[in-house]
């Protein structure tokens, strides 16, 4: 559970909202009905961490519970088709997260590119025939309805609010420009490798020169933590994995080899993830420059 984590007591992650405020007076109150010790502060920082994941994750678990909910109980004679209503759904998320400031106007920001970013490379690959989209839906751009953008916002959302929220900083952080041609470098070859080679292994070598030396270290309560980025890449990627499973079986899209009923996502999608793990986390540094420890 912890990662040669030093102690530094009274500097807990930063705070930016009443919720997140809340919980740092909320867990002293815990940790002494856990009594005292090492098991009761181990306990109460991984409280802690858990329920920041989730915070954290609020845009993407409410977009998901939407997509899993509308699968069953959306009326199939509603005038409004269902991809339709995920959209105006998922833009009510937003504008909400941003009225009750639990996501700040530079986040917006970011998620708003990821939107674009991830929406053009679906347009891409749906022509392709990567994937399909099997309903109906006005809001579309070719055969692409326009919810799916969030989906891809959803992992912005989720690495600029943890990023604030457990107060990230960096050691051997590589050189940012290097970082910005590497997101490019994969986000080319989401289309490029359909007409010329796959360099993805070239790729995820350069993903280990890159980020080999760098650690992430983070708050979660009362103490500093530290992990390898890499390894922090590989297992946001795995909970993406998961989400897209839920996905698919709600059937808000479907790949060719789903065509005859659902069946669990290849994991080889797992290096795909991580890729793009990659490029929403260089957005993210587009406005939260990597601080050093």
């Amino acid at each position: 559970m912890r990662f040669n984590l030093v102690q530094r007591l009274g500097r807990p992650a930063t705070a930016a909202s009443h919720t997140e405020r809340w919980l740092h007076i909320l867990l002293p109150h815990v940790y002494r009905r856990l009594g005292k010790g090492v098991a009761a502060r181990a306990a109460t920082e991984f409280l802690a961490f858990g329920i920041k994941q989730a915070y954290a994750c609020l845009y993407g678990a409410l977009l998901l519970a939407l997509i899993l909910g509308t699968r069953f109980f959306y009326p199939a004679d509603a005038g409004l088709a269902r991809y339709d209503f995920l959209f105006l759904a998922a833009l009510a998320i937003q504008l909400w997260l941003l009225a009750a400031r639990l996501e700040t106007l530079d986040e917006a920001k970011v998620i708003l590119i990821f939107h674009v970013v991830g929406t053009a490379m679906e347009v891409f690959k749906t022509a392709a025939g990567s994937w399909i989209y099997p309903e109906e839906s006005l809001f579309r751009i070719g055969g692409v309805p326009l919810f799916s953008g969030f989906m891809y916002a959803a992992v912005g959302s989720y690495l600029a609010r943890i990023s604030r929220i457990f107060d990230f900083r960096y050691s051997h952080y590589p050189p940012l420009w290097t970082t910005w041609a590497f997101a490019l470098a994969i986000y080319a070859n989401f289309f490029t490798h359909h007409y010329t080679i796959d360099i993805r292994l070239g790729l995820f070598a350069l993903l280990f020169v890159l980020y080999g030396r760098t650690f992430v270290h983070y708050s979660v309560y009362r103490y500093r933590h530290r992990m390898p980025l890499v390894l922090g890449f590989f297992l946001v990627a795995v909970f993406i994995w998961l989400a897209e499973n839920i996905g698919t079986f709600a059937q808000a899209w479907r790949y060719p080899d789903q065509a005859d009923g659902w069946r669990l996502v290849s994991i080889a999608k797992l290096n795909a993830w991580v890729l793009l793990m990659i490029i929403s986390f260089v957005l993210v540094t587009l406005v939260n420059r990597p601080r050093k420890e």
